[in-house]
């Protein structure tokens, strides 16, 4: 019976994960849920205050520039004070800080208190993809991501309708909202997440005792991880397309906003509706092989727009780059954690995310400038270009990877189990 076969098939995926993961994948539904700031900045400051069009993408770029720097910055404190309180200090800064970005009038107080949305708002990022891959054996991880990774789009899905009736009737509404509904995913993680920052057990290992040290400059020395970054940036740039380019060039070509809408709408609901039946698919198959298909799949999705002369086309390409999209999301994030050190998690996933932070800054003085000065089938020809480098880049680069599920390249780091409060690890003291 087909609804046998749909009934053991959620079963299956959502089976053998633990309940720590459920909550902090609450705690990220709950979140997304409440966004209002990311969606609507724009239209609040050029309809609602009345501000310029450059001023909103000078308020943006300084939201994406909190971002960028709060990622490393986060991904230290993830090591160093645990998941836990960087998730609470986070979370807690970012309700305090969209509070009050909504009585913000004076517009460098706007834009000062937009950098600290931006900087607050990325910096549980590190924490929440540390402690994931802290809690979830390494053959579930790739679900687990994708279950994640699906709880924010259907979380982004939903809000994005609510905002807009909310921003309707206030906007300021809209800030206090969020504002609550982060606090509120303080509150959960604080009353039902333990840390799960590993024990130190490299130290039984080192013939001085001595602690092996993990720092910034060991995440840059890593070769093999930081190309990961910088490929993660150029697929980043192709991603970053569907809101800056895209819509760009849908307006230079006559197409309405409605007409954007409805396109960039197939993105959300292929996403829910796809996200866990492919990653049954791929979950236990070759990660080299699927980063290599997902990036070229991006790059000649987008760069099919060129083609497109109507919605229903355009909606065929948002379809490819959906796929490619879908799958690269959870495996990349796989790669990340299995060629992290246990101890390192936080500072390898932050320098990971900034290559997504800065990618949001790039991709709009990259987009701009080529769609004014050659056109938008440049831009489309270069994504198609970047995706084809990306593809190759990850073929070269992971040729060598085990094919074990080892992923920590160094031997001394063990996996960790969960830390809880008040117990001990064997032979070591609690993290």
């Amino acid at each position: 019976m087909p609804v046998t076969a749909v009934r053991r098939a959620l079963r299956e995926t959502v089976s053998g994960l633990p309940r720590e993961f459920w909550w902090l994948w609450t705690s990220t539904l709950v979140n997304r849920l409440g966004a209002f700031v990311a969606t609507f900045m724009t239209l609040y400051l050029t309809l609602d205050r009345g501000y310029s069009a450059s001023y909103a993408g000078l308020v943006a770029s300084l939201h994406g520039l909190g971002g960028v720097i709060s990622s490393l910055g986060a991904g230290v404190l993830t090591d160093r004070l645990g998941r836990r309180p960087t998730l609470l200090v986070a979370q807690a800064s970012t309700a305090v800080s969209v509070a009050l970005l909504g009585f913000m009038r004076d517009p460098v107080a706007i834009a000062a208190v937009a950098f600290l949305v931006g900087a607050a708002s990325n910096a549980s990022r590190p924490a929440v993809q540390a402690m994931m891959a802290d809690i979830v054996r390494p053959e579930d991880r790739v679900r687990a991501f994708s279950l994640n990774y699906w709880a924010i789009n259907l979380g982004f899905a939903i809000s994005s309708v609510a905002a807009g009736f909310i921003a309707q009737a206030s906007y300021l509404a809209g800030f206090l909202i969020e504002a609550g509904m982060t606090m509120a995913c303080a509150i959960l993680v604080f009353v039902k997440l333990p840390e799960s920052r590993p024990a130190q057990v490299a130290k039984e290992h080192a013939g001085s005792g001595a602690e092996a040290e993990i720092g910034l400059g060991t995440v840059l020395r890593d070769g093999r991880f930081m190309s990961v970054v910088g490929l993660s940036f150029l697929v980043a740039l192709i991603f970053q397309q569907s809101s800056i380019g895209l819509p760009v060039a849908m307006g230079a070509a006559g197409f309405t906003s409605a007409d954007y809408g409805l396109a960039i709408a197939v993105n959300g609901v292929l996403i829910v509706v796809l996200q866990i039946p492919v990653t049954r698919f791929i979950e236990h198959r070759d990660p080299r092989r699927l980063l290599v298909i997902s990036s070229v799949l991006a790059g000649y999705g987008f760069g099919l727009t060129a083609f497109a002369g109507s919605v229903g086309v355009i909606a065929l390409t948002v379809c490819v780059w959906t796929l490619a999209e879908i799958v690269n999301a959870p495996t990349q994030t796989g790669l990340v954690v299995r060629l992290s050190p246990t101890h390192g998690r936080g500072r390898y996933q932050g320098m990971y995310t900034m290559s997504w932070s800065v990618a949001g800054l790039v991709a709009p003085l990259m987009s701009g400038a080529i769609v004014d000065r050659w056109g938008a089938e440049w831009l489309w020809a270069l994504c198609a270009v970047v995706g084809t480098v990306a593809g190759v880049g990850y073929w070269v680069l992971m040729r060598g990877l085990p094919q074990d599920q080892e992923e920590s390249p160094d031997p001394l780091l063990k996996e960790p189990r969960l830390a809880t409060s008040g117990a001990e690890e064997a032979g070591v003291g609690t993290a």
